[in-house]
């Protein structure tokens, strides 16, 4: 059975983009460009993988990880933070609320990312 992501970016082409590369790849793949749609789909759909822009519109990414970490049903759900804010404190925020990586989005290529979250998927 197909592992399932949810994506959450607010560029719509870069996330059109890596939704593709996913499907490619074999995933079942949803798309949110909000946090809050990210909790409701995440709540919802149950994928066996985030992969979570920081610099969303209204509430960030680590908005995204408090809430979501306090929602026992989804608190475990694995995230993979991708963004190109590259700050110290947000990723040090980000990996105590359990990120798995902090990937900087422009130091990869997007199949560099799919293969990234392969591994993770396999783990």
């Amino acid at each position: 059975m197909a592992k399932k992501i949810l994506i959450i970016e607010d560029e719509k082409i870069l996330g059109e983009m890596y939704k593709n590369k996913f499907i490619q790849a074999g995933f079942e793949v949803s798309l949110v460009v909000e946090a809050e749609e990210g909790i409701e789909a995440i709540k919802k759909e149950k994928p066996d993988l985030v992969l979570l822009d920081i610099l969303l519109p209204r509430e960030n990414g680590i908005f995204f990880l408090e809430k979501m970490r306090k929602i026992p049903e989804i608190a475990s759900i694995p995230v993979v933070a991708f963004s190109n804010f590259d700050d110290v404190e947000t990723k040090k925020r980000a990996k105590e609320l359990g990120v798995k990586s902090y990937l900087i989005k422009t130091s990869y290529t997007p199949k560099e990312i799919v293969d990234k979250i392969k591994s993770y998927l396999e783990e």
